[in-house]
């Protein structure tokens, strides 16, 4: 990205493009690149002075004040008038083009206009660059600037910065910093600019006194610190495991098989990082805890887009805020981008109350899933996929579309060993009740058509009676719970019935196909909620 910025750079100064505006953060970085441009004769044929205005000092060539360049006027005169051929980087000029709460300066942007026969024809190669952290141009100097954007920090750039770091600390143990540990960390920094993963790798170093593969939480701190300044994205910091969730061993499998696609080995096989999953299915079955149980087996931020967060009253900033979240997205990407329940969030897609602001937004984000090439994994869960849109469900949108359904008994039974072994820790509270398969596979049979967070409430309300009573966990105290619940295959049937016969065509079950067997014998019956299944019974 760094060679593509440096190629346009060129060109531009080469064909004398009086105006550039380059958007970034990282302003010592941006005006490095461009001296290692214009001191190029190889790049630009005619090498170029640097002069750096600021409204505090003027303009500076090789740190020395230039008297009198501090205002605008004053600047733009200078630059008319020099003998030299020369490259003017103008750092936050902008603020004259009309930022919030000031109105644009037409004298200046007048001023601005009327040199620029000088920049094109003079005898001395000019060209003025605008350093700012945002974008904003005066409509009338539109067709007059050319807008670049300042890539972040490259791999390369960022190893090259810690390899500095390591060099400059020798009393810090790097013992554990092989070459694997090292691509792990600075891909880890990826989205961050230089001074962020300085700042990163600074805070691991002076952390325990060594800095290791054990320090990706560090970075990841860091970049939750990016997604915070945004108040649109929401970084959710989860230690849930893949192997805290039951059954859903056929989704869990694909999720395995993608992990580190976006590593250098994957660069062999000539893979494109995956771009998304849709999980949808029976509420209450696992899919929001599979999202955050991504993050912690892929060892990537997670990010959840709240759609609620996007809306604003005023004209256009909701557009506004849905370009800045994905760029906040791909900022700290590699990640992955979580919307929980997005049938909700679109549910006003169609309406005309809101002037098309519903439509455009989910025109933009669509465009984006599609077109994206930023290692940004999308995953999307949905109770109601009927509500969903069509162009949403087609290929290129998500790699798959995965059903959730009811849990089979073998996955009942991994849920009750999962939530009675993470509870039962305490000997005296577990003295009456002795945890084995065969317990488990009791529990399974007398909860069939349970979804799993109705079986994890029935272990939590067992141990409130046995708490209340002051005495140990009874087997008792679990079947009277069981008994006690209503499932949702009961008070919901004809929906969990309508999601199945949605999916049987056009999603992948995410419970192995093994997993299913029992339920072959009950399939004639399909208005049987509790034995006719959803989803294409693959193994992926």
């Amino acid at each position: 990205m760094e060679n593509k910025i440096i190629s346009q750079l060129s060109m531009l100064f080469r064909a004398r493009f009086p105006y550039i505006y380059i958007t970034t953060w990282e302003e010592d970085r941006a005006i490095n690149l461009v001296k290692k441009i214009a001191q190029s004769e190889k790049l630009i044929k005619v090498p170029r002075e640097v002069y750096v205005w600021t409204q505090t000092n003027g303009f500076m060539l090789d740190g020395q004040k230039v008297d009198g360049t501090n205002s605008p006027d004053k600047a733009i005169d200078f630059i008319k008038d020099c003998n030299k051929n020369s490259v003017f980087i103008m750092c936050d000029f902008h603020v004259y083009f009309g930022v919030k709460g000031r109105q644009v300066d037409y004298n200046v942007v007048r001023h601005l206009r009327d040199i620029i026969p000088e920049l094109k024809t003079s005898k001395f190669r000019k060209n003025v660059i605008f350093l700012a952290s945002e974008l904003l141009i005066p409509e009338t100097m539109q067709k007059e600037i050319t807008i670049l954007d300042m890539p972040l920090p490259s791999l390369s750039e960022i190893k090259s910065k810690l390899d500095k770091m390591v060099s400059q600390n020798k009393q810090i143990d790097t013992s554990e910093l092989d070459d694997e540990a090292k691509e792990k960390l600075c891909k880890a920094a990826m989205g961050l600019t230089l001074q962020e993963a300085e700042n990163a790798f600074a805070l691991s170093m002076v952390n325990d006194g060594k800095i290791d593969g054990h320090d990706l939480g560090i970075i990841l701190s860091e970049k939750m610190q990016v997604i915070k300044k945004t108040g649109i994205l929401e970084f959710i910091n989860t230690d849930i495991q893949i192997s805290d969730i039951g059954g859903l061993e056929n989704l869990k499998n694909w999720l395995k098989k993608r992990n580190n696609s976006w590593s250098e080995s994957a660069k062999k096989y000539c893979l494109p990082a995956p771009k998304g999953v849709l999980i949808t299915g029976v509420p209450g079955c696992g899919k929001s805890l599979t999202a955050k149980a991504m993050s912690a087996a892929w060892q990537l931020p997670l990010l959840k887009l709240d759609f609620g967060k996007i809306f604003s009253g005023i004209v256009g900033s909701s557009e506004e805020n849905m370009r800045k979240a994905i760029k906040t997205a791909e900022a700290v990407a590699p990640s992955i981008l979580w919307v929980d329940e997005i049938e909700k969030s679109l549910s006003g897609i169609n309406s005309n109350g809101d002037s098309g602001t519903s439509s455009r937004i989910f025109g933009t984000f669509l465009t984006w899933m599609q077109e994206k090439t930023a290692p940004v994994f999308v995953i999307a869960t949905a109770n109601n996929i009927s509500s969903l849109p069509a162009e949403l469900l087609r290929k290129g949108r998500f790699d798959e579309i995965f059903f959730v359904d009811l849990p089979t008994q073998r996955e009942r039974q991994e849920i009750f060993k999962l939530h009675l072994s993470k509870r039962l820790k305490d000997k005296e509270v577990a003295s009456k009740i002795e945890l084995n398969d065969e317990l488990y596979k009791q529990l399974a049979q007398m909860t069939e058509g349970f979804v799993g967070a109705e079986i994890e409430q029935a272990v939590i309300s067992a141990l409130y009676e046995a708490f209340f009573n002051n005495r140990p966990l009874e087997f008792s105290d679990l079947t009277n719970t069981i008994k006690n619940i209503v499932p949702l295959s009961v008070t919901q049937k004809e929906q969990i019935l309508s999601l199945r016969q949605w999916a049987n065509i056009r999603a992948v079950a995410a419970t192995r196909k093994d997993d299913l067997a029992e339920y072959d014998s009950k399939s004639e019956n399909d208005e049987d909620v509790n034995s006719s299944r959803g989803g294409r019974a693959l193994d992926v």
